[in-house]
């Protein structure tokens, strides 16, 4: 099971957050550490998080769309 750590950009859903993962990795040619981030849809759970909060976030099976 998978853990990612990022910081929560929008809190404007209502059991829902943003969160930004950031990691780096090598490229594929010139082997530069880059800087790549993509977006995960969370959800709460009961739990209360404020916007730029570091939070840990593990996967699961896909409970929506995105």
């Amino acid at each position: 099971m998978k853990v990612f750590e990022g910081i929560v950009t929008s809190i404007k859903m209502k059991d829902t957050v943003v969160v930004e993962v950031t990691s780096k990795t090598p490229h594929v040619l010139y082997k530069k550490l880059m800087k790549r981030s993509k977006k995960y849809k969370v959800s709460l759970g009961g739990n209360e998080v404020s916007l730029g909060q570091t939070v840990k976030i593990k996967e699961t099976r896909p409970i929506s769309k995105d």
